[in-house]
């Protein structure tokens, strides 16, 4: 099993993968339209509003929250450097 390296959602099934390709190492919540990674600042909005759907905080603990979790991921490591 794979874990998305923007995200760290756990791959399980073909449908987890950006454009259902078990190749990508990034989930389908993470890409674009296109079959390709969001940006930096797609993927933090798009936590930000899911966190804040999921958890009710207020719009500045969740992007804080959303930066938290990103700084652990792979993808995103050299953005806080």
């Amino acid at each position: 099993m794979k874990t998305c390296i923007a995200c760290g959602m756990p791959m399980k099934n073909t449908s987890d993968f950006a454009m259902s390709d078990e190749s990508k190492d990034y989930c389908v919540y993470c890409a674009r339209p296109d079959g390709t990674m969001q940006s930096f600042d797609e993927k933090k909005e798009n936590m930000t509003d899911f966190i804040i759907k999921t958890q009710g905080l207020a719009r500045e603990a969740a992007e804080s929250a959303a930066l938290s979790m990103m700084k652990k991921l792979p993808h995103w490591k050299n953005h806080f450097d």
